[in-house]
């Protein structure tokens, strides 16, 4: 298998024994062991351990949620409709993991991870924007991206302890929080003109990927 093939096949035989065992080296290599690999292939595929196995969680579910908005007719759709629909994909993605993903918070949220959890952050929110036809390339990428990055992060934080049928409260709570922010394009674009002179940290972020 290729490298990527084989961390996503080590993802998976991770993923049932986050629960119980955490983003941790042991579960690591146990899942390795499961499927064939040995410790020094286990090196090689996630040299960081556990913080580079929750990176590629991160990916592997962008991944997915590609794949499945591919499928969709999204020319036809509002772009607000096509972000929400993004957004509650990845969370269907998602959604047999929950205590996965809620781990892979509290171990993004260390302050030596933080760097990465916005990285991660940004390919997500990057890969939405890109999905849903977005073309901007000045300021407006990047406010657009700083805009959605909120909302998938409180979105995401709700969708863990909601517990409604179908996760409806979820989606409730994505329409308000996305009716809050698409309704600021022109203050978006007032804002570019304002401070286009300051460090954007998505703009930094978007620098990093290419490295």
């Amino acid at each position: 298998m290729e490298a990527r093939e084989k961390r996503a096949a080590l993802l998976e035989a991770l993923l049932p024994d986050v629960p119980f065992d955490g983003w941790s080296r042991g579960a690591l290599a146990a899942a390795a062991r499961h499927i064939g690999i040995d410790d020094a292939e286990l090196a090689g595929l996630f040299p960081g351990g556990p913080r580079e196995a929750v990176a590629e969680f991160s990916r592997w579910a962008d991944r997915r949620m590609l794949a499945a908005l591919s499928e969709k007719k999204l020319e036809a759709m509002k772009v607000r409709a096509r972000i929400a629909l993004a957004v509650r994909t990845r969370l269907d993605v998602l959604e047999p993991h929950r205590e996965a993903v809620r781990r892979a918070l509290a171990l993004l949220a260390l302050p030596h991870n933080l760097a990465l959890g916005l990285r991660l952050l940004y390919g997500t929110v990057d890969a939405i924007w890109y999905a849903a036809g977005d073309t901007a390339t000045d300021f407006n990428f990047y406010t657009k991206r700083g805009l959605l990055a909120g909302v998938l992060a409180t979105t995401t934080l709700y969708w863990l302890d909601d517990r409604s049928p179908g996760t409806e409260e979820t989606d409730a709570f994505l329409e308000r929080r996305l009716a809050d922010v698409l309704a600021l394009p022109k203050l978006g674009a007032r804002i570019g003109e304002s401070f286009a002179w300051l460090p954007n940290p998505f703009r930094l972020m978007r620098a990093a990927r290419r490295h």
